[in-house]
């Protein structure tokens, strides 16, 4: 037994244990709300700026009439004079979801956290837009999975989505036509892997999906006698690396790109950071946030339309990236339909479509007035209700319903719970098992044996009974995570008739003003969900209203009615294809047909070195007898003058290679040399003005030169009371798609990524990097850089990028992570002849590793430039002569 004194040492040690941990709350709350305060101030000054900018040549009219209209505010009205898609017709869509488990049939929803309301989404959307009118293929694309323990129709290269009248839909349109799921293999061939770990393999999905696509937009363009390739009508990302995808692939056709966050990285990110469990480096280093939210504010970048839920998702999560702001959106989108100037300005439309069901599943056994009390006969009942009902002691009670992924923010404190399939706790990712463990330990606390249904398994087919029998029960289905981003399984419930309790926060607040069909409750308040299942399971008549309401408005989210508002949206997109498809003919490139290429993207070394690179790497491939077959790019931050320049000094022709990707990617050429020596040779290059027209989306110009020369001047190094200004705007090494500047002392240049962000607050499109040793700034294009040029080289020529190697050195201009991914082998010459300074890259969002996959058997590293060294290099990866 304890002394008295004893007693009160701990009770004085815990009151000071209570009293720290409550200094450090508050100091927690100071420091976020000073985190908070300092990326307003960030981002308050430029927008405001631009926006006062903006305004000034407003009609006095347009400066508030729209404030209430989310389909003015933000884009386009679906009334008046929309263009629609007629049956006359033929529209290619692509979709993207790559994380997860996707197939058309028995989908495995919840069997882990990547495979949930998405899955289901996207595959039903594929399957609504292929049964419209004008539509004539819809691919949705996906990741190929092989690993051991999935069902092998994961590793399926194609799958049909069929309906009912699939056979007749082929006969009537053609034998591509229809819906189809894609599967692209990227990443390891032997493992499954989360959705955060899929960054480094991106662009290898991307030149995978790119060969699709190419073929199969010349095979419809074949089919439907069109007499030119059937390119995509816009390739819609879904998640954010998905939304990468779909940009590089959007930048590498020039088609217009659609996005749909689901669920946005910026509010994950906040929710963790309030919930103090986690700082913001072992978030970043679980979900990989920084890589998630870098790529939503580029799918914001790239996409021409972005299509949200509810308007709480535009006004309260959209509006906290940088490159969206609801009062700018609407004064350029007012400003657009003038016809006034925006300076270089552009930002996405946020449309608001709400998600679709299903109505296949709606089966109505029962009269509105819900006479019947219990379930119906065993041998009438579907299997999944006796895998349900044998929990129960007494199974007439109301059943209250959730179906959710057991994951922490879905918040799982109801009694009957569809946690998605799943096999021994012990194997389960943590998180799962522990809200599954939590679950089970809340029912033996508070004795709930015989009142509380956990079955382990349940096919997707069997849902729509699940509801039929919380229905039958007169039972309400509850949906309260934190906060709920779509709410599809909220419209579930009502296509059924099953009332629901929803959280307040997110899509169920706009849900529920056109459905009624139930009551909003805070999901961190217990009491307030306890009292509203209380009060709508005792009240019949609130009961049997909500149900009438979910049932006669339900139609309002149907498929048809998603897919209509769909493409009324992507018919007011301008055409944008392959410039080239017209004009193949008028330019005669070396590069073409050559079924080897090297590509020397060197940024880390002299001139003397990079001569020394050159030459070997011809000789390399002269001696592997791959000379004859091989295509040499010089790829460089070097405008086509300081080439030319380089090359005649070394006594080299501008015809040893066989195409130029200059002024990092903003440019390309092909030589063309007359004469057999370098001093009586006549050189001409040959500019693919092609390129030009294909990355001059929303190229800022002379607007965005203007705001580049101002915010160059307030770049200063201060000594003392004196000012010196850091860069300059160098005409010199500028062209039409770079505008290039010098940076006179590289010590004191601001990170990159807060030119970026700045870019992005003024709405400014554009891609900003550090080259020449972080000597000189170069601004292009969005769809422009060095890879993105690689690509469209690709697909204009027909190269194979399998059969392309990318030299590189150990460090590089500030686009050096964009050099290694995809289908093509990458080779590191490391060495102490890398004397470029790596302070670009000190200061990157995210760890190059997070993006970059340096263990793929498509990278490797050499030490030395010789020739052995490349040839050795060449065999490593199985470059041969053919």
């Amino acid at each position: 037994m304890r002394s008295p004194q004893e007693k009160n040492t701990r009770l004085e040690n815990m009151t000071w244990r209570i009293w720290n941990l409550a200094r450090k709350k508050k100091e927690l709350e100071k420091e976020e709300a000073n985190r908070l305060l300092k990326r307003r101030l960030e981002t308050e000054r430029p927008r405001v700026e631009t926006t006062s900018d903006m305004s000034e040549d407003l009609f006095e009219g347009e400066k508030g009439e729209d404030a209430g209209d989310p389909s003015v505010a933000y884009g386009d009205s679906t009334t008046g004079n929309t263009p629609r898609i007629s049956s006359v017709d033929k529209l290619y869509i692509v979709l993207i979801s790559l994380h997860g488990l996707v197939r058309g049939e028995n989908m495995e929803l919840g069997r882990d956290s990547d495979t949930g309301g998405q899955v289901k989404y996207v595959v039903e959307l594929a399957k609504a837009l292929s049964s419209c009118p004008g539509v004539y293929r819809v691919d949705l694309f996906t990741r190929q999975i092989l690993a051991p323990n999935f069902d092998r129709s994961y590793g399926e290269p194609v799958e049909p989505l069929a309906s009912t009248s699939f056979k007749n839909f082929k006969q009537e349109r053609g034998e591509n036509s229809g819906a189809y799921i894609i599967r692209i293999p990227f990443g390891p061939k032997d493992k499954y892997l989360a959705k955060e770990h899929l960054w480094p393999f991106i662009q290898e999905f991307v030149d995978g999906a790119l060969s699709h696509i190419v073929k199969m937009s010349r095979a419809i363009g074949e089919e439907i006698s069109c007499g030119h390739p059937a390119w995509p009508a816009v390739i819609h990302g879904h998640y954010a690396s998905a939304g990468v995808a779909a940009a590089l692939l959007s930048g590498a056709l020039n088609v217009p790109m659609v996005f749909t966050g689901h669920f946005l990285g910026k509010d994950k990110l906040e929710e963790l950071l309030k919930q103090g469990r986690q700082t913001r480096e072992q978030i970043n280093m679980t979900y990989k946030i920084m890589c998630r939210i870098e790529a939503e504010e580029l799918a914001l970048d790239a996409s021409e339309i972005v299509i949200a839920s509810t308007r709480q998702e535009i006004e309260e999560q959209w509006n906290l990236y940088d490159g969206f702001e609801v009062i700018l959106a609407r004064k350029l989108r007012a400003r657009v339909k003038r016809g006034a100037n925006c300076y270089g300005r552009y930002m996405p439309r946020m449309v608001i479509i709400p998600p679709g069901v299903e109505f296949g599943h709606m089966i109505h056994d029962f009269d509105m007035d819900g006479e019947e009390d219990g379930p119906s006969p065993a041998s009438e009942d579907p299997s999944i209700w006796s895998e349900i009902m044998r929990f129960f002691t007494n199974p007439r009670k109301p059943m209250i319903l959730a179906v959710a992924r057991p994951y922490p923010e879905k918040n799982i404190t109801t009694l009957t719970l569809i946690m998605g399939n799943r096999e021994a706790i012990s194997k389960m990712h943590n998180m799962s098992a522990a809200v599954l463990t939590s679950v089970l330990t809340l029912i033996d606390e508070y004795d709930l044996y015989g009142q509380v249904a956990y079955p382990k398994r349940h096919k997707h087919s069997e849902v729509p009974d699940i509801y039929r029998l919380a229905v039958r029960t007169k039972g309400a289905f509850v949906n309260v995570p934190y906060f709920e981003q779509f709410g599809v399984t909220l419209i579930e419930a009502a296509m059924h008739g099953l009332p629901v309790i929803a959280t307040k926060n997110g899509a169920p607040v706009e849900i529920h003003q056109v459905l009624d069909n139930g009551l909003l409750v805070d999901p961190h308040d217990q009491h307030a969900i306890a009292d509203a299942l209380y009060k709508l399971l005792s009240e019949k008549q609130l009961w049997s209203k909500c149900r009438e309401n979910g049932l006669k408005n339900i139609h309002q989210f149907s498929w048809p009615e998603h897919c209509k508002n769909y493409l009324s949206r992507i018919s007011t997109l301008g055409p944008r294809h392959p410039a080239f498809a017209s004009n193949e003919d008028r330019i005669k490139a070396p590069i073409k047909g050559r079924k080897h290429v090297t590509v020397i993207a060197v940024d880390s070394v002299s001139k003397e070195d990079l001569i020394r690179i050159v030459r070997n790497s011809i000789e390399a491939a002269r001696k592997e007898n791959l000379s004859g077959s091989t295509g040499f790019v010089l790829s460089t931050s070097l405008t086509i003058g300081e080439i030319h320049s380089l090359l005649m000094s070394a006594g080299m022709l501008p015809t040893d290679f066989h195409a130029f990707i200059c002024n990092s990617g903003s440019d390309l050429y092909y030589p063309s040399c007359t004469g057999d020596t370098p001093s009586n040779s006549r050189v001409t290059f040959a500019l693919d003005r092609s390129y030009q027209s294909h990355i001059e989306y929303h190229w800022g110009g002379e607007g965005l030169r203007k705001y580049l020369v101002k915010w160059a001047s307030s770049v200063v190094e201060r000594r003392g009371r004196i000012e010196k200004q850091v860069i300059f705007e160098d005409p010199e090494h500028s062209s039409t798609y770079c505008l290039a500047f010098k940076v006179v002392n590289p010590n004191h240049l601001p990170p990159l990524k807060e030119l970026q962000k700045l870019m992005r607050i003024q709405s400014l499109r554009c891609h900003a990097l550090y080259n020449h040793g972080a000597t000189r700034l170069s601004v292009i294009p969005i769809h422009a850089s060095r890879s993105k040029a690689l690509r469209y080289l690709s697909v204009r020529w027909g190269i194979e990028l399998q059969n392309v190697v990318v030299l590189v050195g150990e460090t590089g201009d500030s686009d050096y992570e964009e050099l290694f991914g995809g289908l093509h082998k990458t080779v590191i010459l490391k060495g102490e002849f890398n004397t470029s300074a790596n302070r670009i890259h000190s200061v990157r969002r995210y760890p190059l590793q997070d993006v970059v996959a340096l263990d793929s058997p498509n990278i490797i590293g050499i030490e030395g430039y010789g020739t052995d060294d490349m040839r050795s290099a060449l065999k490593q990866l199985d470059i041969r002569a053919q």
